[in-house]
């Protein structure tokens, strides 16, 4: 999508108000709840967390979920500049059959967005399948190590599908890394990293926290989405918050 067509269709919106499609929800009561607790902390002991219902935790409305995004210059599985306009998380997993669809997708446009400058992609694993897709996981980071995330994580999905078990072991996710023209040993190396295991198990506890449970799952620009939805549905959505930051609403 050029640049001039997204002008002129956020032109074309003007002040239209936010039309939440379907598949935009809240991923869960329990993703508000722990949210509110970390940003409201003075509400309610450590480690506790309201039970469904409590209204002396609820919020008036719903928090700043954009205060969950990193805006790491130095993380390796980003990519747009640290301060652009807009935000977009992506909770993910390697051995999701709907998490390689979307990348193949909707992924290059969302890029696209990125190299203009306009949008901050992060992308999360959470391993919600175990040893296969942690391994993965690691691999990935370790390719970002050396400035290659992106190029790993497409060929993690090759075709818009994910690889077999068979293709996520060690063996095969160094070979890869080969095929790619990583420096293999460093790779390896990397991969098992304690500091790479740290990240990965940190990133993969975060997202659980929050109450995500199924992949793939977005907060964009502070707004959840839910599922591998249409592409039109995250342009939609930039392109209204585009359109809102330049009349400084």
């Amino acid at each position: 999508m050029s640049k001039q067509a997204s002008s002129t269709g956020r032109k074309d919106r003007g002040f239209r108000s936010w039309l939440v499609p379907i598949g935009i929800v809240v991923i869960s009561g329990l993703l508000l709840t722990i949210v509110i607790l970390q940003l409201r902390p003075d509400q309610t002991p450590a480690g506790t967390v309201a039970e469904a219902g409590d209204s002396s935790t609820a919020p008036s409305e719903q928090p700043d979920l954009t205060q969950l995004e990193y805006r790491d210059p130095a993380d390796v599985q980003a990519t747009g500049p640290a301060d652009a306009p807009i935000g977009l998380i992506v909770f993910s997993d390697y051995q999701c059959a709907f998490c390689a669809k979307w990348t193949h997708n909707t992924l290059p446009t969302m890029m696209e967005y990125a190299d203009a400058g306009d949008l901050r992609i992060e992308w999360r694993d959470i391993n919600m399948y175990g040893e296969p897709s942690e391994r993965a996981s690691r691999a990935a980071h370790a390719a970002g190590l050396q400035s290659q995330f992106w190029q790993f994580h497409d060929a993690l999905y090759p075709g818009g599908v994910h690889l077999p078990e068979a293709g996520l072991t060690k063996n095969a996710l160094v070979a890869l890394a080969t095929e790619l023209g990583l420096d293999a040993e460093q790779f390896a190396t990397d991969m098992d990293s304690p500091a790479v295991v740290e990240t990965i198990n940190k990133r993969a506890a975060e997202a659980r926290q929050l109450g995500v449970t199924g992949t793939p799952t977005f907060i964009l620009n502070g707004v959840p989405i839910v599922g591998a939805q249409p592409t039109e549905v995250f342009v939609d959505a930039i392109e209204n918050a585009l359109t809102a930051a330049e009349n400084g609403q």
